[in-house]
């Protein structure tokens, strides 16, 4: 890389200049703000105590250096105390000529080494996938294409919440009134049935509790007390004691939401290596829960409760397994944590989970520390922030949610409506028509979501995500698409062989070299993005690509152009400019279409 030439040269500058010494990672290199004239930019204020001279003399003196001893810098200039380098283009060519066919610039080769586990979607049987759930799932599932490409062994897998009180829920409301309806009985989407019977559960059983209370007995005592609640924890018990009948039940409608959760995931457009059952590793967790009991790590309170005592690390205490001998929430995920690393052994266990459980993963590392499980501390949480709509958060219970299903219904639609205002399908045919439809709506949903921080709570929009202007999924696909268009004409028009020779004895103007760089920022991205957790860092970097190959193609002609040799060489700087497009909006999950 250019940038390690750069600095030993400035490092080398300060020694021969000023007889001093400096570590290389305390020189300060970044690319040059796009408001100067530069490729990169070093930071000379902190060697002016060596030169014992201005900002400006300094800065001068060592670019002098650097442009006499290396051969790729062609000239610098110095704005106060920032020393900006303008490389050569000879550097540019062999760049653009070595990289340009390469379709997996930017990507690391796999190495040999022990897996990533990322956990992502986990959703609970009782309702169907929400927009929370896609913030979850496109998240997990582009940081396994960003880690991915970083070389790592990935595991992507799935975790189904589908035991526990709310599961109870809906199959104790589907019990009482649900008169032996079906998803084919009905035309319902499984997922979708069970979560109504779920909403029903509540509102009932909300109504008890108000009777309750009516009657003198406290909000808290009157939701303890629930006929309702009552009989569900009851069927929480018949099923942990093998029920057939409950067992068979549960079977049933599990069935019916795995169904439904399936073809919400193929949609999306998301995928596992491996699905892991809660009704499974809730087992595995009691067993580590009743291990630490008898080693005196864990204690059992006068009503047969077992807890932990956190209290040596500034928090409370946590139960583990209720007096009835029940499991809660955190007991499965001590035993998925036992069971992933017994299985894989990983480098890192990344769980993809809201940020309203930061708490739970906390405890989750303290207690299996407690246990002895050292590896422990290979447990990440990517916590990311909650996703909330113009009219405010969604609430499960309530029924007030936006379902997957819907939501992708509504980015198709409105996707329809404005290819077809546009006039982007002229010519295409139904299915042709339709297909885009489809990629340009899930695009807008999956960048619109992904261009945003994890960690941070975003507001989102359909009708902003889908427009064909601005830093949104759309106007980077039909930037590919204009690309292609490009590229089709230019084999049309000029019989152009991408795989001929090119002659680029020219000097590039400012907008060429000003797309090159950006495109040699690509492989540090998606370096930074593996290294921080954050496809959002690819999707902004892939917005300023095209914001700058747009601007470039408004400014010059590419076909039009006089000179031969230099429209061959828009033309396939082009096609990279396209390539690297593709390949950042494939981390992010996104398909680009061809034309539009």
């Amino acid at each position: 890389m250019i940038e390690s030439t750069i600095v030993e040269n400035t490092a080398k500058a300060i020694n021969e200049l000023y007889d001093a010494e400096v570590k290389i990672q305390d020189i300060g290199l970044q690319k040059t703000r796009k408001e100067f004239n530069g490729d990169f930019t070093i930071v000379v204020f902190p060697f002016i105590r060596y030169s014992k001279k201005t900002p400006q003399k300094t800065a001068e003196e060592i670019g002098d250096f650097i442009v006499s001893h290396d051969e790729i810098v062609e000239k610098y200039n110095v704005i106060k105390g920032f020393l900006n380098l303008t490389l050569k283009d000879k550097f540019w060519k062999k760049f653009f000529l070595d990289n340009k066919n390469n379709s997996a610039f930017g990507f690391t080769k796999h190495f040999d080494g022990k897996p990533y586990v990322i956990e992502y979607s986990s959703p609970n049987t009782n309702k169907p996938l929400h927009l929370g759930h896609i913030r979850n799932n496109l998240l997990g599932f582009s940081l396994a294409q960003v880690l991915t490409a970083n070389g790592k062994k990935v595991e992507k897998v799935n975790l189904l919440n589908d035991r526990g009180i709310h599961i109870c829920k809906s199959m104790l409301a589907w019990e009482m009134w649900g008169n032996n309806e079906t998803p084919d009985s009905t035309g319902i989407k499984g997922d979708h049935l069970i979560g109504k019977y779920y909403v029903m559960f509540e509102k009932r059983n909300n109504e008890v509790v108000n009777k309750l209370v009516q009657r003198g007995l406290a909000q808290e005592e009157a939701e303890k007390e629930s006929p309702l609640l009552l009989e569900a924890q009851r069927l929480l018990k018949k099923w942990e004691n093998k029920d057939a009948k409950i067992v068979s039940l549960w079977k049933k409608m599990n069935a019916w939401a795995y169904e439904g959760f399936s073809d919400t995931y193929d949609r999306l457009g998301v995928s596992f290596d491996k699905f892991y059952h809660e009704s499974d590793t809730y087992l595995i967790g009691k067993k580590l829960v009743q291990e630490g009991l008898e080693q005196g790590i864990l204690f059992e309170k006068e009503d047969g409760s077992i807890w932990a005592d956190l209290s040596n690390e500034g928090l409370d205490e946590k139960l583990l397994l209720r007096a009835d001998g029940t499991s809660v929430y955190i007991t499965q995920d001590l035993g998925t944590a036992q069971l992933r690393h017994d299985e894989y052994d990983p480098e890192q266990l990344i769980y993809v989970v809201g940020n309203e459980q930061i708490y739970h993963f906390e405890v989750l590392k303290i207690i299996l520390k407690k246990l002895g499980r050292t590896w422990a501390g290979n447990i990440y949480h990517l916590s990311y922030g909650m996703v909330d709509l113009p009219e405010g958060r969604m609430k499960s219970r309530e029924g007030k949610v936006v379902d997957a299903d819907d939501l992708m219904d509504e980015m198709y639609n409105t996707a329809m409506a404005m290819t077809m205002e546009l006039g982007k399908i002229d010519g295409f045919s139904g299915q042709e028509a339709e297909k885009l439809y489809r990629i340009v709506g899930l695009g807008a949903l999956k960048y619109f979501i992904l261009k945003v921080d994890p960690q941070k709570n975003m507001l989102f929009n359909p009708e902003e995500s889908i427009d064909f202007n601005g830093n949104t999924g759309p106007f980077i696909q039909y930037t590919y698409a204009r690309i292609q268009s490009v590229l089709r004409k230019a084999v049309e028009e000029f019989s152009y062989n991408p795989a001929g020779l090119i002659n680029i004895d020219f000097s590039f103007i400012q907008k060429e070299r000003d797309i090159l760089r950006i495109i040699y920022e690509y492989p540090a991205i998606v370096q930074q993005a593996g290294e921080t957790l954050s496809p959002a860092l690819v999707a902004n970097y892939v917005y300023d690509l095209v914001k700058e190959y747009n601007q470039f193609y408004h400014d010059f002609s590419i076909l039009r152009e006089e000179d031969h040799n230099t429209s061959i060489f828009r033309i396939e700087l082009s096609v990279f400019t396209g390539m690297v497009i593709k390949s950042a909006m494939g981390l992010l999950g996104i398909e680009m279409p061809e034309r539009m």
